[in-house]
């Protein structure tokens, strides 16, 4: 909730930090290359005053510009989860290959990343592939543009012209969702070899019952999540898909392990009791289904 608030409230200076990694010091983040940050100190300095020969009108604008850049930093983000039926090892051979060689690069270069393809943790199917987008358009038009990149439709072939009589996979099923406004963003907090995820869809009895879900969430309960090591990737309202309405989120953690015992820490948390025990919020009056998956990254997955 703190952090929710701290975004709404920030001033300009917070707001470029923003744009320009999330990072509101000025210290070098985790990870960061020294590009990456040399890039994102200029953004901070220019919102320090006009440049050397600046016009008062040419700042006025940058400032303008640099404002509904930071405005758009803060807009909740758009998850798109396939979900591809696989029959045969043959078929994931070859899905691979499309999706490491052809599918990823491209969907990069659409501005679609980071990329996140995931197996079942006991079957070869289905295969989940997560897609971030940062607007409504970016989902529309993906198809088309990726139908317009030659590199992708010559490195892709084998899979996209795959006969009837031998496909690349057997179905495919979409879940489009919108990001919460307590995580308006995908995050990756977790990227050990031997990571673990934990897909989870809760179904509601009616649409005003998923939004009171949803409201649990976004006051206090992502809160507790990250308080007690459940390491969230995103949280996404569903807009079109199966079940609805329904919410879906993923989890990550080191390893099972981890999981169990955070979670256990997560049931005994003193918060998660006082929200749980409100009355607005009890499981049998706002849920009446949960599926639970976990999942493994492929090696070549972004997420």
């Amino acid at each position: 909730m703190q952090r929710r608030e701290f975004l709404r409230t920030s001033c300009t200076a917070g707001l470029a930090a923003l744009t320009a990694g999330a990072a509101y010091g000025q210290e070098k983040l985790p990870g960061e290359s020294e590009a990456a940050y040399r890039q994102r100190m200029a953004r901070l300095r220019a919102f320090r005053g006009p440049l050397p020969g600046e016009s008062e009108a040419a700042y006025r604008e940058r400032m303008s510009n640099l404002r509904a850049t930071a405005a758009g930093a803060m807009a909740a983000e758009y998850f798109e989860l396939r979900r591809y039926e696989i029959e045969t090892e043959a078929q994931k051979a070859g899905f691979d290959a499309f999706a490491q060689e052809a599918a990823i690069p491209a969907l990069n270069r659409a501005g679609i990343e980071p990329v996140g393809v995931f197996y079942s943790w006991e079957d070869v199917s289905p295969i989940y592939v997560l897609l971030r987008h940062k607007s409504l358009p970016s989902f529309v038009t993906l198809t088309q543009r990726l139908a317009e990149d030659e590199e992708f439709l010559q490195a892709g072939a084998d899979f996209l012209n795959a006969p009837a009589s031998k496909p690349g996979f057997k179905r495919m099923q979409v879940q489009f969702m919108q990001a919460f406004d307590g995580m308006p963003h995908l995050e990756t907090p977790i990227d050990a070899p031997g990571r673990v995820f934990q897909l989870r869809t809760y179904e509601s009895p009616s649409v005003k019952t998923g939004l009171k879900k949803i409201e649990m969430f976004n006051t206090a309960e992502i809160d507790i999540f990250r308080k007690t090591g459940l390491n969230p990737v995103f949280f996404g309202q569903t807009l079109s898909g199966e079940k609805m309405p329904n919410l879906t989120y993923m989890l990550v953690f080191n390893s099972m392990d981890e999981r169990q015992a955070n979670w256990k820490r997560f049931g005994g948390d003193p918060d998660w009791q006082a929200l749980r025990a409100k009355p607005e919020y009890a499981d049998k009056e706002i849920l009446c289904g949960i599926t639970n998956l976990y999942l493994k990254p492929a090696d070549y997955s972004q997420i």
